[in-house]
């Protein structure tokens, strides 16, 4: 693959929290419930929470509000408070899938800037692996009220908290 390929199959975005560094990890992935769009689901009911079980290997997934839950994926690395990566198992109809050859990864690492401030850099990366439809996927993760827009939500929240 080439550099261009590359940069098609990847979407990075960067953003600053006015958090330590410990305080933006956990937010992240403790409170992201807190934080996440309520309209970005699958499940059939409205969006309740979502959880992201500390440890590699633990599930990222939803709660709708009847109760049900509903996979997105899985978490591949767990470093607390620099670096998580999880797998993205929604596939480009926003449908669930565990197979693992189809899952993208979400790289998320975290550097302090300072004791009240830290840089957030995310990497969603491997989109080739969703197949043919790899290409809307990435649209919509990229699109102001994919992976910009939730990291703007979740900055606000992080400085709240």
């Amino acid at each position: 693959m080439n550099a261009e390929q590359a940069a098609s199959t990847t979407v990075k975005r960067t953003v600053r929290v006015n958090a330590p560094v410990e305080k933006a990890f956990q937010v992240f992935t403790g409170r992201i419930g807190a934080w996440w769009p309520a309209a970005h689901h699958i499940g059939a009911a409205p969006l309740a929470d979502v959880v992201m079980e500390p440890r590699a290997g633990g599930r990222w997934y939803e709660k709708g509000t009847d109760g049900k839950e509903c996979d997105w994926g899985r978490v591949l690395v767990w470093e607390p408070p620099h670096r998580i990566v999880l797998a993205w198992g929604l596939q480009p109809d926003w449908t669930y899938s565990p197979d693992a050859a189809r899952a993208s990864e979400v790289s998320v690492e975290f550097f302090a800037e300072g004791a009240a401030a830290t840089r957030v850099e995310l990497e969603h990366r491997l989109l080739e692996r969703h197949g043919a439809d790899y290409e809307k996927l990435r649209a919509g993760v990229d699109s102001p009220d994919g992976w910009p827009g939730i990291l703007a939500r979740y900055a606000e929240t992080a400085a709240k908290l």
